[in-house]
C-alpha cells in the first residue's frame, strides 16, 4: 500500500516531506512526496513518526503483568497499540520465584502468537530481586535477594532467552560477576541502588550498559560524589531511562539528562496497572496504591510509579523544552538499539516494520498501525 503526501520523521535529519510504501508489513520504499497510485492513502501532509517503544512498564486498564495473566497482558497490549506505544517490555516487580516464572511464560505465549492489533512483546524487563533494601522504593523487600546469575541464567532459558533487561544494584555482592556474564545474553541496568561512583564504575566496566529511572530510586549527583549518575554519564556506551510524567524528574532535570546523556535517553512510562484508569485504591507486587491527582502512591507517600502512558511522556518532554527530534528518537529509535533490534524496529526506512503513528496538530494521535494496518481508533 501507498501511503503519500506525509511530512515523516527521519531518524537522521528530523521531519521532510515524503510518501511510503508498505508490504508485507514492513516499509519497502520511501518516495518523493507528491508520489501517487491506485488506491493510495492520501495523508493530506499529516505527521508520521515511528510507533513507540516503551522499555519499562508494569500495566494498565486495571492489569500488571505480574499477575501473569493472558488476558490481562492482552489488556494491556491493546491499550498501549490504541496509544501508539508499537512495541513494549512488559517490566516485572519483585516477585518470589514462581510468580515471576508465570509472568515471563505470559509474555512468551503472546509474543510467540502476536496477536494483530497488539502491541509487540519484544522481551521483558526484569526490574527485581536483584536490588538494594535501602533503595527498594515501591519495590516489596519480602522477596528482594543477592545477585544470582544461575538463577537468572535459568529464568531466561526457561522463557527462551526473552529477558531483554535485568536490573540490579551495583553495590551488591557479586554484582559485577552477574553483569560480565548476564551481558552476554542482554542489557545489564543499574536500578534501585546506593553504589557509590567506584562502585557504579566497576558495574559499567564489568559489561552493564544501562541506568534504570534515571534519578529515581539511586544516589544522587552531587560534585564530590558523583555516585552512579556520574559513572553512567561518562561513559558514551550507557544509556538511561527517564520518567516523564513531571512527577518523577522536575523539568529542569529532565532537560538536564538529554545534556548528560546525549543520543542516549530513553523516554520510559514506568507506568502501574492504575495508568488508564480512575482515581481509586490499586495494587502493586501484594502493596496498596493510591491514585489521586495523577500521582500513584504507597500507603507511606512513596511515588510508586506513574499513571501516564509513553505517549504522554513524550509530548510532555517536548513541553518541558526538550527539542522534539530528541524526544521523538528518545521514544523510538533510542529504546530500539538498548533492545538489539533497531535494524527492524525504531524508525521509518526500507526493511523495518510498518509500525507508525499519524499525526495531527501537537502530535496528537489520529491513527496508529501495526505492519501497515490501521488498528482502533486512538484513545483521545
Amino acid at each position: 500500500m501507498l501511503f503519500s503526501n506525509a511530512n515523516v520523521f527521519f531518524a537522521d535529519r528530523g521531519f521532510a516531506p515524503a510518501s511510503f510504501r508498505v508490504e508485507g508489513g514492513v516499509f519497502t520504499a520511501v518516495l518523493p512526496p507528491e508520489t501517487m497510485g491506485e488506491g493510495a492513502v492520501d495523508l493530506g501532509g499529516a505527521r508520521v513518526i515511528p510507533g513507540l517503544i516503551d522499555l519499562h512498564t508494569h500495566g494498565n486498564s486495571g492489569a500488571d503483568f505480574s499477575d501473569g495473566e493472558d488476558d490481562g497482558l492482552r489488556t494491556m497490549a491493546a491499550f498501549l497499540a490504541r496509544n501508539g506505544v508499537t512495541g513494549f517490555l512488559p517490566t516485572s516487580m519483585t516477585l518470589p520465584d514462581k510468580a515471576l516464572r508465570r509472568a515471563l511464560a505470559s509474555a512468551k505465549r503472546l509474543r510467540d502468537e502476536a496477536p494483530a492489533g497488539l502491541s509487540r512483546v519484544l522481551g521483558v524487563h526484569m526490574e527485581g530481586p536483584f536490588l538494594s533494601e535501602k533503595r527498594k522504593g515501591a519495590q516489596n523487600a519480602l522477596w528482594l535477594r543477592k545477585p544470582d546469575y544461575a538463577a537468572f541464567r535459568e529464568l531466561n532459558e526457561d522463557c527462551g532467552g526473552l529477558i531483554r533487561i535485568v536490573d540490579l544494584a551495583p553495590e551488591l555482592e557479586g554484582a559485577a560477576a552477574f553483569a560480565r556474564e548476564a551481558s552476554k545474553a542482554c542489557a545489564v541496568s543499574a536500578a534501585h541502588t546506593g553504589a557509590d561512583y567506584e562502585q557504579a564504575a566497576a558495574f559499567f566496566k564489568a559489561g552493564a550498559r544501562h541506568l534504570t529511572h534515571l534519578y529515581n530510586a539511586m544516589t544522587p549527583f552531587a560534585h564530590r560524589a558523583p555516585g552512579v549518575i556520574g559513572a553512567a554519564a561518562e561513559r558514551d556506551d550507557v544509556t538511561a531511562e527517564l520518567i516523564c510524567d513531571g512527577l518523577h524528574v522536575h523539568p529542569s532535570a529532565v532537560r538536564m539528562a538529554f545534556r548528560l546523556f546525549p543520543e542516549r535517553i530513553c523516554l520510559i512510562s514506568d507506568a502501574l496497572r492504575c495508568c488508564g484508569m480512575p482515581d481509586g485504591d490499586y495494587t502493586l507486587s501484594g502493596q496498596r496504591v493510591t491514585l489521586s491527582g495523577g500521582a500513584a502512591r504507597l500507603a507511606d507517600g512513596t511515588l510508586a510509579g506513574s499513571a501516564v502512558t509513553l505517549y504522554d511522556c513524550l509530548l510532555r518532554a517536548i513541553a518541558f523544552g526538550v527539542p522534539e527530534a530528541e524526544a521523538i528518537r528518545a521514544a523510538t529509535l533510542n529504546p530500539a538499539r538498548v533492545l538489539g533490534c533497531d535494524d527492524r524496529f525504531g524508525s521509518i526506512a526500507p526493511g523495518k516494520a510498518a509500525d507508525f503513528v499519524v499525526c495531527g496538530e501537537g502530535l496528537s494521535r489520529r491513527g496508529v498501525y501495526l505492519g501497515g494496518v490501521r488498528i482502533a481508533p486512538p484513545t483521545p
